[in-house]
């Protein structure tokens, strides 16, 4: 019964291990600031910052990178140090601010791979980029390795830093009030999300990440109230949905991102049901 399972979900192949593994941790370290991120209105500050992924993505292509996570990490950190500063400008706007440099960025991306053509397979390329496509199947171990050093330094920040984050989500101007250094937090959230950002890159394309980091969330708010409820739950339906997404797309051949958002889609739809029949 064991060997079936294993040779119906191709367990046995490598390739597939390192794509759970990526898959599982990707799914955790997303939905940790993903309650943050819906309580502070900052929902689009993660597709902001995945066209922004994307743009360095496509430069590390034309560069001919082998691990293109070097050149699309500091990139992506340093446009949400960008954002949250330009976001305080009273002339640019916070919204204003991501839809500029997520514009402009996603064209930029997109001009500088047809200039170039890294490769004969353009649309490929594109594709796979922005949707994931079947980029999560194709992990070196030194990819997956790089991966689980950001995933736990990821965890382990938001544990240390759990009750700041909570002060700053909830009521930043009382937190800051009491003395602490809410820009500072608010700099470390922003860092977390560019990381979360980079890390989803392979497994559901930067069109998609938002919904991995904000689906769980919304679900988990559906039942729950309190932050450590709602974000626990949060992990358990992210980590679940991406698991079901990898099983039925690596034997179906379907599009890895595409599955796992639609897995979420459906738990969401669950917990919004679920939601009005409690209430």
């Amino acid at each position: 019964m064991l060997q079936e399972i294993i040779n119906t979900f191709h367990f046995n192949f490598p390739f597939v291990q390192r794509a759970f593994i990526v898959g599982i941790l990707v799914a955790l370290c997303s939905s940790l600031l993903g309650v943050t991120l819906v309580l502070k209105r900052f929902s689009f500050i993660g597709d902001g910052l995945s066209h922004v992924a994307f743009g360095a993505m496509s430069v590390a292509a034309v560069l001919n990178l082998t691990n293109n996570m070097y050149l699309v990490l500091p990139v992506t950190v340093i446009a949400a140090i960008l954002l949250l500063r330009t976001g305080k400008n009273t002339k640019i706007q916070g919204d204003a601010a991501v839809a500029m440099i997520s514009v402009a960025s996603l064209a930029l991306g997109y001009l500088i791979m047809n200039i170039f053509k890294p490769s004969n397979n353009l649309s490929g390329d594109v594709c796979s980029t922005l949707f994931g496509s079947y980029s999560i199947l194709t992990l070196t171990k030194g990819e997956v390795w790089l991966c689980t050093a950001l995933s736990v330094i990821v965890i382990a920040a938001f544990i240390v830093f759990y009750n700041k984050i909570f002060a700053v989500t909830f009521d930043e101007a009382f937190a800051q009030a009491v003395g602490t250094h809410a820009s500072v937090y608010n700099l470390v959230i922003a860092i977390i999300i560019a990381v979360i950002i980079v890390l989803a890159m392979n497994l559901v394309g930067s069109l998609l990440i938002s919904a991995l980091v904000i689906f769980p969330a919304l679900s988990a708010m559906r039942i729950f109230k309190s932050f450590k409820s709602v974000t626990i739950c949060s992990v358990i339906i992210s980590v679940t949905c991406a698991l079901a997404g990898l099983l039925i797309s690596v034997p179906a051949g379907t599009p890895v991102g595409s599955t796992i958002v639609a897995a979420d889609l459906l738990a969401f739809i669950a917990f919004y049901i679920a939601g009005k029949v409690r209430s």
